[in-house]
């Protein structure tokens, strides 16, 4: 680590946020250029939106998607005539702000006459999606998983999924979406950042209960029920190689303006995080791509009103410090020289 700056070139420069960080003429960055860009709600829905024109039935692990406010007529008019084809469809929405992070400003509506559309929507873009109302439910929770994706290069595009991942619980009984319960964020919103604050987040000392969970204790319990999970594993990493394709083309042009081809400049690698949902029939669906996820191994816990320590987190620490580990392991710059 150089707090204050560098002296020497390194191997693998390491970067909090983005590719830009500084300059940077050799080695490994752990950024590609743009990465944050593409990621965010709209932009990865724009892409995938495009994929699900020309290959619909491969592009079906995402939910059908609305960029707010330019569609708004557009998502009023397609609710309107599906419904009208079929009475007996009563949908729920989830809106997500284009850039928030962490569950910060997403809502549930059950009609579109119900988007918030104050002066936040016109100054805070969002994506409107349908939501997933048949989730698969575990111990009567809903769940989604954070897969960790390691990009190791554009071209050749090579992909590495790791092996374990997180599952991260609701904590309240989940209830499909009425309008009485719409609001309440512990049954319809996975994210950690929410729940935590939740009176029934579980910190548990074992990988297989909790609120917070490894992926493999939750293939075990699917495996014991008959489920099949080697099945499942192929949708995931099917899901996930498409997605990284719908990518590609963005990250190709961010890439060769930054990294002009046949000037020296660094190569990049990054590890993404996968947010998906098993629907009950163990469909995964995307929910979102994070630039950034998350690294941390411990968790803050308050002893006494405002005074907080941190406290390690055996779940955490499984999955990441392995995710970690490999990736330095496969981008490793010793290997060619031994």
């Amino acid at each position: 680590q150089f707090p204050f700056g560098r002296r020497l070139p390194c191997d693998i420069y390491w970067h909090g946020v983005s590719f830009h960080d500084n300059d940077i003429f050799s080695g490994q960055v752990n950024k590609f250029p743009g990465m944050t860009e593409m990621v965010r709600k709209i932009t990865l829905s724009r892409a995938v939106r495009t994929m699900q024109d020309l290959f619909p039935l491969e592009y079906n692990f995402y939910p059908r998607s609305w960029i707010l406010p330019e569609e708004f007529p557009l998502f009023v008019d397609e609710v309107r005539m599906m419904k009208d084809s079929d009475p007996s469809w009563k949908p729920t929405f989830i809106v997500k702000p284009d850039g928030g992070c962490q569950g910060d400003g997403i809502y549930l509506i059950k009609d579109p006459s119900d988007i918030r559309l104050t002066g936040s929507i016109q100054s805070r873009p969002a994506v409107v999606q349908e939501y997933i109302c048949k989730p698969l439910l575990v111990d009567k929770l809903k769940f989604d998983i954070r897969l960790y994706v390691l990009l190791k290069s554009l071209e050749p595009l090579e992909i590495y999924i790791a092996k374990d991942g997180l599952s991260r619980f609701c904590t309240e009984p989940y209830q499909e979406p009425t309008l009485k319960n719409l609001h309440q964020v512990f049954m319809h919103l996975t994210n950690y950042s929410l729940n935590i604050h939740s009176g029934n987040f579980i910190h548990s000392d074992s990988v297989n209960t909790g609120s917070k969970r490894t992926f493999s204790s939750i293939l075990c319990r699917l495996s014991s029920r008959g489920a099949d999970v080697k099945k499942l594993w192929s949708d995931i990493i099917s899901l996930v190689i498409k997605t990284i394709i719908a990518l590609t083309p963005e990250l190709k042009v961010y890439y060769q303006s930054d990294i002009p081809s046949g000037k020296p400049g660094p190569t990049c690698f990054q590890i993404l995080g996968f947010d998906i949902l098993l629907m009950k029939n163990l469909k995964p669906m995307l929910l979102e791509v994070n630039a950034n996820p998350s690294m941390r191994i411990e968790h803050e816990q308050e002893l006494s009103p405002g005074v907080f320590e941190n406290v390690p987190s055996p779940v955490d620490e499984e999955v990441k410090v392995a995710v970690i580990r490999d990736t330095l392991r496969l981008v490793d710059p010793q290997k060619k020289k031994r």
